[in-house]
């Protein structure tokens, strides 16, 4: 099992999730944070507003996948996250040691869905 951290640029976020769904990825959490990378904060434009200063809206997608999923979803997101300019985003892929379904108690990959 593995989790998937994925930062990617707000305008960026259907087009993703269209992508995992496709895939057969429906498990997703989605979360609006700020953060900055290479960029260092310097200015963009977001749905017709520019934005300045250290920190810039991202996104950040968390999934968690059977070990048959990950490359799936890493195509997905890169496919559709990308639009070669800087600050695409990052993917980053750790371990799960477990995972429980609270409402069953079933554990392990079953708990993914």
């Amino acid at each position: 099992m593995k989790y998937i951290v994925a930062i990617i640029q707000p305008d960026r976020l259907d087009e993703v999730l269209d992508a995992l769904e496709k895939s057969e990825i429906h498990l997703v959490t989605v979360t609006q944070v700020m953060g900055r990378g290479r960029q260092k904060g310097i200015a963009e434009f977001y749905r017709g507003h520019k934005e300045v200063g250290s920190l810039l809206r991202k996104i950040k997608l968390e999934i968690a996948v059977s070990h048959d999923f990950v490359e799936k979803a890493i195509t997905a997101i890169t496919g559709a996250a990308k639009s070669g300019s800087i600050g695409d985003g990052k993917i980053i892929v750790l371990n799960i040691e477990d995972c429980v379904r609270i409402r069953t108690g079933e554990r392990g990959g079953e708990a993914i869905g």
